[in-house]
């Protein structure tokens, strides 16, 4: 017999930023009104969605715009989420002490408390995402959260390509794994470069859907952002948008523009885990004896 459906209304809020603080902000609690009033008890948004991705150049003087947690973000997010009765998955540049930052999610309950917060562990250093030089690899684990609406297993970004971190996620209970991301295209890469990026970026996450039996939120930034003292037109990111939504068979709910802000809105059934993993029973016939290796950098 199914289970009862669990039915979640959700909207992944993905926008082009303005490099401004105030103005990006203002323009994810507006969004998140938008989705309240349309029916939303979860909103997601994309990864540092207080102004640009400033990972693309090493500069000191961005650690100002760090701000501690809680801090003056997380007061604004819960100040929306209690009047609309919402959860909000954020992501803040988190300042914990001098010399030590975080790229750290915030899960703000529907009672405006601060539910969670998830350090991004994975932490990439690539042409354009410098961001080793920023972030301190997180130090809290793969924990979900508890919430209003469900468990929810919160990863940021890089994390989205270990299919290590979704599978703890889900053996800790996670009901839903939820990615705010940065990522898109150098402009030099060419069309057939940038099909096979952009694939392989939906292919993984819907592959650790299904590997756990869980629907998946995955919300990214969209458009061009110019790398500071940038040297010509074409130096930058072109995020690609594409957010989007998927079940616990990998099937796609909803996805977004490549090219568009769009605020994305998906229903989904939380009951629909426990009724696949009937039937495909992974966790089951996983064999725990024979993974130690797992441990290791490398097999030689």
């Amino acid at each position: 017999m199914q289970s009862t459906m669990r039915n979640l209304k959700a909207a992944l809020i993905q926008r082009a930023a303005r490099a401004d603080h105030a103005a990006d902000l203002d323009d994810c609690l507006e969004a998140t009104r938008r989705a309240a009033a349309a029916g939303c008890r979860l909103v997601l948004l994309q990864e540092l969605h207080n102004g640009a991705y400033f990972c693309q150049r090493e500069r000191t003087g961005v650690f100002e715009a760090a701000e501690p947690i809680p801090g003056p973000s997380t007061a604004a997010l819960g100040e929306i989420a209690a009047a609309l009765g919402v959860v909000i998955v954020g992501s803040l540049f988190e300042r914990r002490a001098a010399g030590v930052y975080h790229n750290t999610a915030v899960v703000l309950d529907a009672d405006g408390s601060l539910a969670g917060v998830y350090r991004k562990m994975h932490i990439p250093d690539d042409p354009g995402y410098h961001e080793k030089f920023y972030f301190t690899p997180g130090d809290l684990g793969f924990r979900p959260v508890d919430t209003a609406v469900g468990r929810l297993g919160v990863l940021v970004c890089w994390d989205q390509w270990f299919p290590e971190a979704a599978r703890l996620m889900a053996m800790a209970g996670a009901e839903l794994l939820l990615y705010p991301t940065a990522i898109g295209w150098d402009p030099a890469d060419d069309p057939a470069e940038r099909a096979r990026q952009r694939e392989a970026w939906r292919t993984v996450q819907r592959g650790h859907a299904v590997a756990n039996g869980l629907p998946l939120l995955a919300c990214n930034r969209v458009g061009f952002e110019p790398a500071p003292d940038a040297a010509g037109p074409d130096d930058g990111i072109q995020f690609w948008g594409s957010s989007f939504a998927c079940g616990p068979q990998g099937e796609l709910l909803a996805e977004a523009s490549d090219t568009a802000p769009q605020d994305l809105l998906v229903d989904i059934d939380l009951s629909r885990a426990e009724t696949v993993r009937r039937i495909w029973p992974f966790f089951r016939d996983r064999r725990i004896d024979a993974y130690g290796d797992l441990l290791k950098r490398w097999r030689d």
